[in-house]
């Protein structure tokens, strides 16, 4: 089947031009930055994410006058291309936007795996790649100089919220399931060094497949196993699979962890009354409240915009591709000039403060600079339990 290709031209009217750019007689340039999406099949739901953060970024840009490098103004045009969840897919979708449609950036697809695979083509062609959702170490251990990752590394997520559930005593043996994909894998293995650290007993181990439709066999197990904490991940359909399952088979620990779907508002409507209480952690969170140069200037801007285009709350995701766009601002802008190398020297040295957070990318090309949010869902809405300085409440024990 061929790729299902998309173009989304983010422009004004004339009207408006002539107004942002006044009288000049010199013709706006393009910025294409490229970017590979699931916009279909199973991860689609995240890639429409990706897609959204994206949009609000190149269309922000762009009332506010383009991106300036080197006394001219760019229009930002992001170049779609839906690889359908298909990881070989992502990688050919990379080239074709290199080579073909003559992209002057990429941002990277969906998810670490796909990241990693698609990472080897930026490389190669030399063009500055920034991944809004690929958060494991795997990724960023290549030796690449042309990617940079806006998530921390996973054990970011493990420690906090192993350092929270075990500050309750009774809390000793832990069971995890995680599907067999490089992120929600390794995080897990991540999750599995954590519990061990704090010398609680790893009941259960497991792994679903990519693709699994019933997992009863692992919910069964676990329940046998009597863990106190369940840690399981997956992406959105996944985890409300497993959630409804572990109810119909009466499995109720004392916390229940899931990433990434919690972060979601998609998971909390469709799993109901079952979305209770469930634990996890992101990169970011509304309830965070950060200042930094970036075209949106702080948390609460950013949340303004985001809730006047699309009618409700951002999650981490959706923030994170704003996010790679606003940094990939910044650095042209800093290098003050489209020169590939010279905006990847940009990146490299960043040091900037943004809606999202403090940015700085370590030595790999990995984020280092946050602090990500833990959360639980609480009265069908997540509120952060950590850290302290944006804390809304304590953690709740007891699943439905």
């Amino acid at each position: 089947m061929p790729l299902l290709r998309t173009t989304l031209y983010t422009s004004l009217l004339s009207l408006s031009l002539a107004a942002n750019f006044g009288s000049s007689t010199t013709a706006q340039e393009t910025i294409k930055i490229g970017a590979p999406l699931p916009l279909t099949g199973p991860l689609s739901p995240e890639g429409i994410k990706q897609q959204r953060g994206y949009d609000l970024w190149a269309e922000t840009a762009n009332a506010k006058g383009g991106v300036k490098a080197g006394g001219k103004t760019y229009r930002v045009q992001i170049v779609y291309v839906d690889y359908a969840s298909n990881t070989p897919r992502a990688v050919q979708s990379a080239e074709r936007l290199i080579t073909e449609d003559k992209v002057n950036f990429l941002f990277s697809p969906f998810g670490s795996g796909a990241t990693k695979a698609a990472s080897s083509v930026s490389e190669k062609y030399a063009i500055p790649t920034i991944a809004a959702t690929a958060s494991s170490a795997q990724v960023y251990d290549q030796g690449y100089k042309y990617l940079f990752g806006t998530f921390t590394p996973n054990e970011t997520l493990t420690e906090p919220l192993a350092d929270i559930v075990t500050a309750r005593k009774d809390i000793k043996r832990i069971a995890i399931l995680a599907r067999n994909d490089l992120f929600p894998l390794a995080i897990a293995q991540e999750m599995e060094k954590s519990a061990k650290t704090r010398k609680l007993d790893v009941v259960m181990f497991e792994r679903y497949a990519i693709g699994t439709m019933d997992h009863g066999t692992a919910v069964t197990q676990m329940r046998a196993a009597r863990p106190d904490w369940v840690f399981a991940t997956g992406y959105i359909n996944d985890l409300i699979l497993l959630r409804k399952q572990m109810s119909d088979l009466g499995l109720k620990p004392q916390v229940l962890t899931m990433i990434a779907g919690p972060a979601y508002k998609e998971f909390v409507e469709a799993a109901g009354p079952l979305a209770e209480n469930i634990s996890s952690a992101a990169w970011w969170h509304p309830a965070v409240r950060y200042k930094g140069k970036d075209l949106f200037g702080t948390t609460e801007e950013f949340n303004a915009a985001w809730e006047k285009k699309y009618k409700d709350e951002p999650d981490y995701a959706e923030a994170s591709a704003a996010a790679a766009g606003a940094i990939l601002q910044l650095a042209i802008e800093a290098a003050n000039s489209v020169e590939p190398q010279k905006v990847r020297d940009a990146l490299a040295a960043m040091d900037s403060g943004t809606f999202y957070g403090r940015v700085k990318f370590g030595p790999t090309g990995q984020i280092t600079s946050l602090e990500p949010p833990v959360f639980q869902i609480q009265s069908k809405k997540p509120v952060v339990i950590f850290p302290q300085a944006v804390k809304q409440a304590d953690i709740k024990f007891g699943s439905n």
